[in-house]
C-alpha cells in the first residue's frame, strides 16, 4: 500500500535527487496573490519569482503545499472533492523547460511509482489565434514511447493556465493521466470526456506568455514551468482506491465517525461522514496555520465558520455528538504533527477555538429557532415565502435544511423555488463584490504592491514602537489599491493612536531612506537582528530587507528601492479581524 507519507517523501527525494531546493510549504493565507483569500496552488507563494525575483532556493524548487479550494465546496461529499488538499509541485525559474519537465514527471510515475506507461494519456494545447499548437510537448511525449493515439489535442478550455488575472503570466500546460481500463464510454473518447476513464493525476503548466492589457500574447523572457499533482488523488488512484477519504489519512477518522453514527450506513450516511471529515480536516488547517485565522464573518474566517457550522449541520443529520469534532481534530492533528509541524505546536488554540465555534452555532440555531416562531405567526396559506426562508439563513445563520424540518414538523411548507432565486441573486452580489475586492492577478505585484509592501513593514515597526514590542504580523493582503495588515492586540485603537502611527509611518517616508536587501543565512540573519513571522517555514537561505533605523525583516518582497517613493501613507480603516487580532486597513496617496 502507498501511504501519503511514501509519496510525499518519494516525490521530494526525487526531485531533491535532480537539483531542487526543497522548500516548505507556505502559509493557507497568501501574501503575493490578492486575487485569492487562500493558498489555491504551490505557485501562488512564488509569484515574485514566476515574475523574476531571485529565489534564495536557486531556479529549481520543489515541494508539497498545504492548499484550500472551496468553490466546488457543494461538491464535497462524493468521491474526489476535497476543500483541504496537498499538492506536490516542482518548479524550473527560468532554467529547465517542456523536455526536462515532461521527462521526469515520466520517468517519476513509471519508474518510481511503477505505473504501466500503456496506461497513461496525455493532453496537449491544440493552438488557437494567440498561441500555436504544442507540437514540442507532443514530440516529447512520442519520443518517451507514448502512442500518438494516447497524445491529446485540446483547446485552451482544458489545456491553458492564466493569467491569474485579467492580465499576467500564462500558457499552454500538458496534463498527464492514467487510463482506467474497465471506466467509462464504450466508444473512443478522450480526456475532454467525464466518462471516468481518465482520471487526471499530472498537470504540468509552461508559463512562456504574458497576456497584456490589450489581450495580446507576448512571450516572456523568463519561461517557467510550474506542476501539480494532488497528493490525496494520487494516492487513491496508486492503490485501486474508488474514494480520497480510503487513503491511510482518513482512516480513522471514519472508524469514529462509523461507531458514533447510529444510523444506517448507506450513501446519505457516508456522504455525511465524507462532509463531516473534510471540513474538519480543512478546520484544522485553518485555525493551526502560523496566520492564526479563526472564525468571524468576514474573509478568511468566514469560510471557516462555515465550513465548521456545516460539519455540525451534518452531524446533527447523522445523530452524532457535536463533542466529536473535537476528537476528530486530534486525530488530524496527531495524523499531520511531524509533516506540518504548526498543527502541534497550536493544537491548544485548534481545539479551544473549534468548541468555541460549536458553541456559538448552537447559540445560533437558538435564535434561529425563536425567529422561526415569529415567522410561523405571519405566514399565509401555510407556506413560507421563499425570501423569509433565505432571511434565516442570510441573518441569522439557520441552515435551510433545519428550517425544512421545522417547516416540516408545523405541517407548513416553504417556497423553495423562492429560496433558490433569493440564494441565487445573494451568490451573484458576493461575488460580484469579491471579484471586486481581490481583482488582479501576476500581473499585479508591481511598483504599486511593491510600495504598498514596503509600507507594511513601516506599519510594523510603528506598532511595536507605540503600542508594543511583541506586536507581531498575522495576515496580510496587498492589492495594487490598498494593504490590509492584521496584528496581535487585545483591544480596538483609539484615533489619537492611529493618528501618531500614521504619522510615523509618513516620517519614515519622508526620512527618504534606502531599502536594501541581503541573501544570508537564517541563523545569520537572527544574529543581525532580522525579525519574521514564520520562522519554522524559512529556507536555510533567506532575503534580509533593511529600512535602516525603523526596520529589519527577513521577507520574499518585492520592495520599493527608497522610501521616499511611497507617497503619503493614510489609514483607512481599523477593525476587529477575529478575537485578539485588529485589522489595518491603508492607501498610498
Amino acid at each position: 500500500m502507498i501511504t501519503s507519507n511514501i509519496l510525499r517523501q518519494k516525490y521530494l527525494d526525487f526531485f531533491r535527487e535532480r537539483n531542487h531546493t526543497i522548500i516548505p510549504s507556505s502559509s493557507l493565507i497568501p501574501d503575493n496573490d490578492p486575487t485569492v483569500l487562500f493558498t489555491t496552488a504551490g505557485m501562488h507563494p512564488l509569484v515574485p519569482y514566476l515574475l523574476g525575483a531571485k529565489h534564495p532556493g536557486g531556479v529549481r524548487l520543489a515541494n508539497v503545499q498545504k492548499c484550500v479550494r472551496t468553490v466546488d465546496i457543494d461538491n464535497v461529499g462524493d468521491a474526489t472533492h476535497c476543500t483541504f488538499f496537498e499538492m506536490l509541485g516542482n518548479w524550473s525559474l527560468g532554467d529547465y523547460f517542456k523536455k526536462e519537465s515532461i521527462t521526469w514527471s515520466y520517468e517519476f510515475l513509471t519508474k518510481v511509482l511503477n505505473i504501466d506507461p500503456k496506461c497513461l494519456a496525455v493532453s496537449v494545447f491544440e493552438g488557437d489565434a494567440d498561441a500555436p499548437r504544442d507540437e514540442t510537448s507532443a514530440k516529447v511525449w512520442a519520443d518517451l514511447g507514448i502512442d500518438k493515439d494516447r497524445i491529446f489535442y485540446l483547446p485552451k478550455k482544458n489545456n491553458w493556465w492564466g493569467p491569474a488575472g485579467i492580465t499576467g503570466p500564462c500558457g499552454p500546460d500538458t496534463e498527464i493521466f492514467v487510463i482506467i481500463q474497465d471506466k467509462g464510454c464504450k466508444e473512443k473518447c478522450g480526456p475532454d470526456c467525464d466518462c471516468g476513464r481518465y482520471v487526471e493525476i499530472w498537470n504540468n503548466v509552461f508559463m512562456e506568455y504574458n497576456k497584456d492589457s490589450n489581450g495580446i500574447y507576448k512571450p516572456l523572457d523568463q519561461k517557467n514551468v510550474d506542476t501539480g499533482m494532488g497528493l490525496e488523488r494520487t494516492v487513491a488512484m496508486l492503490n485501486g482506491f474508488k474514494s480520497v477519504y480510503e487513503i491511510d489519512i482518513f482512516t480513522d477518522v471514519f472508524n469514529l465517525l462509523k461507531e458514533s453514527c447510529k444510523l444506517e450506513y448507506n450513501d446519505k450516511t457516508i456522504r455525511g461522514m465524507r462532509v463531516i471529515a473534510d471540513h474538519i480536516r480543512t478546520a484544522v488547517f485553518m485555525l493551526g496555520d502560523e496566520k492564526g485565522i479563526t472564525p468571524s464573518n468576514t474573509d478568511q474566517g468566514y469560510i471557516l465558520r462555515r465550513l465548521i457550522r456545516r460539519a455540525l449541520r451534518f452531524a446533527r443529520q447523522l445523530e452524532i455528538s457535536s463533542t466529536i469534532l473535537s476528537d476528530i481534530a486530534k486525530i488530524y492533528i496527531n495524523v499531520y504533527k511531524d509533516v506540518y509541524t504548526e498543527l502541534h505546536e497550536n493544537e491548544e488554540t485548534v481545539i479551544d477555538e473549534l468548541e468555541k465555534e460549536v458553541k456559538r452555532f448552537e447559540s445560533t440555531l437558538q435564535q434561529g429557532l425563536k425567529e422561526f416562531e415569529k415567522l410561523l405567526k405571519y405566514i399565509q396559506n401555510s407556506r413560507i415565502s421563499g425570501k423569509a426562508a433565505f432571511r434565516l439563513y442570510e441573518t441569522f445563520g439557520f441552515p435551510i435544511e433545519m428550517t425544512q424540518e421545522l417547516a416540516n414538523d408545523n405541517n407548513v411548507t416553504i417556497d423553495m423555488e423562492g429560496y433558490e432565486i433569493s440564494a441565487k441573486e445573494h451568490q451573484i452580489k458576493s461575488q460580484a463584490g469579491a471579484e471586486q475586492k481581490f481583482k488582479g492577478g501576476l500581473a499585479d505585484t508591481g511598483l504599486k504592491t511593491a510600495h504598498l509592501h514596503t509600507a507594511t513593514h513601516l506599519l510594523l515597526a510603528s506598532l511595536k514602537k507605540l503600542l508594543s514590542p511583541d506586536i507581531s504580523q498575522k495576515g496580510s493582503n496587498i492589492t495594487a489599491e490598498r494593504l490590509r495588515f492584521d496584528f496581535n492586540f487585545p483591544r480596538p485603537l483609539t484615533i489619537e493612536e492611529l493618528n501618531t502611527i500614521e504619522n510615523m509611518v509618513n516620517q519614515g517616508i519622508a526620512a527618504s531612506v534606502d531599502i536594501t536587501c541581503e541573501e544570508m543565512s537564517l541563523e545569520d540573519a537572527k544574529k543581525a537582528g532580522a525579525t519574521g513571522v514564520f520562522e519554522s517555514k524559512y529556507q536555510d537561505i533567506v532575503k534580509v530587507y533593511t529600512i535602516e533605523n525603523y526596520s529589519k525583516e527577513i521577507c520574499g518582497g518585492p520592495h520599493a528601492s527608497n522610501t521616499r517613493d511611497l507617497g503619503k501613507f493614510r489609514i483607512i480603516k481599523e477593525q476587529s479581524s477575529s478575537n485578539g487580532v485588529r485589522r489595518i486597513k491603508a492607501i498610498l496617496e
